[in-house]
C-alpha cells in the first residue's frame, strides 16, 4: 500500500491505495465519489473525466499514485454556468454522460482560452466544428449531442 494525499472538490484526502488502483476507482470506491463514471474503463468514452489541476483527465487511466499532492475536480465540486446550460439546452437525457461531459466542457474551455490549438483549422472564435472536435473524447450514448453543443455554444460566449 501506498499513502497518498491529494485536495479532492477542496478537501484534502489522504487514502491508503495500491500502486495499481486507477484514479476512477480511488475516488469512486474509497471516496464515494459517484459522478465520473465506470463506462468502458479504457479511456474510450469520457465518462470518467475529470480535472487534475484544472486539466481535463480519464480517471479511468490515470493511476490514483500519479495524483498524490495534486487537486482534482469532480463534479461533485462544480458550480459553473455549464450545469444550467445544460438543463436549458436539454444537453441531457439518461445523464450517465453528463458529469463527464461537464467536466471535460470546462477543461476545454480553458484549454481554447490559454491558446491550445486543436485539430480543426482556426476559424473566428469557438465554433461548432472546434467545439465537436475539442469533445470528440466524450460520448453521449442516447444522441444528445445538439443540447451539449448548444450548451457549450451558450456558455463560451
Amino acid at each position: 500500500m501506498t499513502e497518498i494525499r491529494m485536495k479532492v472538490n477542496g478537501s484534502v484526502e489522504s487514502l491508503d491505495v495500491e500502486p495499481w488502483v486507477s484514479l476512477l476507482d480511488a475516488l469512486r470506491e474509497r471516496l464515494g465519489l459517484t459522478g465520473p463514471k465506470k463506462g468502458c474503463d479504457q479511456g474510450a468514452c469520457g465518462a470518467c473525466t475529470v480535472l487534475a489541476d484544472g486539466v481535463r483527465i480519464n480517471a479511468c487511466l490515470a493511476l490514483a499514485v500519479q495524483y498524490d499532492g495534486r487537486e482534482i475536480t469532480t463534479i461533485e465540486g462544480v458550480a459553473h454556468p455549464l450545469q444550467e446550460a445544460f438543463v436549458r439546452n436539454d444537453g441531457l437525457q439518461c445523464g450517465y454522460c453528463t458529469p463527464g461531459q461537464i467536466c471535460s466542457a470546462i477543461g476545454m474551455l480553458a484549454e481554447y482560452e490559454a491558446g491550445m490549438p486543436s485539430a480543426v483549422p482556426e476559424s473566428s472564435g469557438l465554433d461548432e466544428a472546434q467545439i465537436r472536435e475539442r469533445m470528440s473524447g466524450n460520448l453521449c450514448r442516447c444522441g444528445a449531442y445538439n443540447g451539449i453543443m448548444d450548451a457549450i455554444k451558450e456558455v463560451s460566449g
